[in-house]
């Protein structure tokens, strides 16, 4: 009698172990602004029962800055494609191996293999875009498909230009201005960079990530910005619209990884193979409003996304975009001096 008496209370204590720990289940995101989707995140929390948080950062080089450090409290961040390669080398992250999770099927066949991560053994696709320009057609009714209006505008522009403080994407459109390529280490080039985005800057009102509202609100006729973010200006005030330099503009991919020391690992893995079903990633684009990587996440996007110039790159303008690599951290130091002083 006492044995069935001992074997029932284990049983009924080790249910509610069990309970109290599926029930207390966490997962804590460290992402871009304004980036995750609610209904993502609620859809994900109702399925798997974990609470999700979710904290932003502003670039890639703070998302770095935090997480190297540890002692953060993140599982899971979502670095850019330049970046990716960096948090693999100085072993920040786990390898999870999404190749070999359920729904990698999902996964276009363009994106299984990118240069930034091969195979992909730790990451997955979030979205993909691209850097460029939006204008307020209200305020300048000129060419929109050129850096000129950011490195060279007319006088109608000064001091109505912002640019996003992130080094990447301003150093290389000032390159692909002045004909260089990407990560170039050429003196000469980078001399002119320099000059070019000094003498610049006098024209601008800002340097700043609030695109979106101070496009909006006419605060400002241009601003250096990201694709889906020029949507979403767009969808608020229908005079703004989205050009691509001619002169060449960056491609880049966001991708989901799980950090080493992430204290919520299976949680982890299960949000990275949740965001490669189709129906999710779609979730994602519609809250966002760029492309993502995923086969037959169409049926369940917007109509407008499939077709809006933002997000589908007009044909005689996909010759001018490329995806940067990681540039050799000798080339990284001469950009960051450029930065520097571009920010005195």
């Amino acid at each position: 009698m006492n044995n069935l008496i001992f074997r029932f209370l284990s049983v009924v204590f080790a249910c509610l172990f069990a309970s109290a720990v599926h029930g207390a289940g966490e997962l804590h995101i460290f992402n871009w602004g304004d980036y995750t989707s609610p209904e993502l995140v609620e859809k994900f929390e109702n399925e798997h029962d974990v609470k999700v948080t979710i904290t932003d950062y502003d670039s890639n080089e703070t998302a770095l800055a935090k997480v190297r450090p540890g002692g953060h409290g993140f599982d899971v961040v979502v670095p850019t494609s330049t970046h990716l390669p960096i948090w693999i080398e100085e072993g920040l992250l786990l390898e999870t191996r999404p190749d070999q999770m359920e729904n990698f099927q999902h996964v276009s066949e363009q994106w299984r293999n990118p240069d930034w991560e091969p195979g992909r053994r730790y990451s997955v696709p979030w979205v993909w875009g691209s850097s460029g320009i939006s204008v307020n057609t209200s305020m300048y009714d000129g060419d929109i498909n050129t850096s000129k209006l950011f490195f060279d505008p007319p006088q109608e522009l000064a001091g109505k230009i912002n640019i996003v403080p992130e080094m990447g994407d301003v150093i290389h459109m000032a390159i692909f201005y002045e004909g260089g390529d990407s990560c170039t280490s050429d003196k000469e080039v980078l001399k002119r960079v320099r000059d070019l985005l000094v003498n610049a800057k006098a024209n601008w009102k800002s340097i700043d990530y609030g695109t979106k509202e101070k496009l909006v609100s006419g605060d400002v006729a241009v601003s250096m910005n990201w694709n889906g973010y020029s949507m979403r200006a767009r969808t608020e005030n229908p005079d703004i619209r989205y050009g691509y330099a001619v002169e060449g503009y960056p491609l880049w991919m966001d991708n989901v990884v799980v950090l080493k020391d992430a204290q919520n690992v299976e949680n982890a893995k299960m949000f990275q193979n949740f965001l490669m079903a189709p129906e999710n990633a779609a979730l994602i684009s519609n809250f966002a409003n760029y492309a993502n990587a995923i086969d037959g996440s169409e049926a369940y996007m917007l109509e407008e996304l499939r077709t809006a110039t933002e997000v589908m790159i007009p044909a005689e303008f996909q010759g001018s975009g490329q995806f940067i690599p990681p540039c050799p951290p000798d080339v990284q130091q001469m950009y960051t001096a450029i930065w520097t002083e571009l920010q005195k």
